[in-house]
């Protein structure tokens, strides 16, 4: 069942149009289903070097992902709706992944909270990726709001095609290198090895 449900992911995500041609939300919602079909190949998967594969994957994703959100969507939606709370509540959500990812990153199969920080990630994700696809949040307001989406949409994929290749990979890299941490969780809903 689990193997039909993630054939059928990776097939919607091939099969949606060239990123140059989507609207906005068409590519910020391909990139939803591919990280959502890379985090159960994660849950599905024993082994150590195929999960730091697919935890590498998903990390550079959701950082590509949420740059480009922050970069050109949030400011194009924030100004075309006046959203502050909507707008707001997506950067916060952001900026804990991103801590998050950090983390992840820093660490691999070998650390005991790995996969645990995996999962938590996975949950922070689906829950924002609810709050921006369901009725009545962010891209229902966006197309509510008459935005040039496929306008918007050519931004993003070209942003995303540059961040994607090795400079602008580079570039990303040095941009989020200082905010690397090695310690154990800081997120405040992670036990700590050292409390009791």
């Amino acid at each position: 069942m689990a193997r039909a449900k993630r054939k059928a992911a990776t097939k919607r995500a091939r099969g949606a149009a060239p990123a140059a041609r989507q609207d906005a939300i068409s590519l910020l919602k391909a990139d939803h289903r591919q990280v959502e079909t890379w985090f159960e190949q994660f849950d599905s998967t024993r082994s150590d070097e195929r999960k730091q594969k697919l935890a590498a994957q998903i990390c550079q994703a959701l950082t590509i992902h949420t740059t480009i959100e922050e970069e050109i969507f949030y400011p194009a939606f924030l100004e075309a709706t006046e959203e502050e709370d909507i707008h707001h509540e997506a950067e916060v959500e952001h900026d804990g992944a991103k801590k998050l990812i950090a983390e992840i990153e820093a660490s691999g199969p070998e650390d005991d909270y790995f996969d645990a920080k995996v999962t938590v990630l996975s949950e922070m994700i689906k829950h924002h990726v609810k709050e921006e696809e369901q009725r009545g949040g962010m891209f229902a307001k966006a197309r509510e709001a008459d935005m040039d989406l496929k306008e918007l949409g050519e931004r993003l994929a070209a942003r995303k095609q540059e961040l994607e290749s090795d400079e602008g990979a580079a570039s990303l890299g040095k941009a989020t290198s200082g905010k690397r941490r090695t310690q154990r969780p800081s997120v405040r809903w992670q036990p700590s090895p050292t409390q009791s």
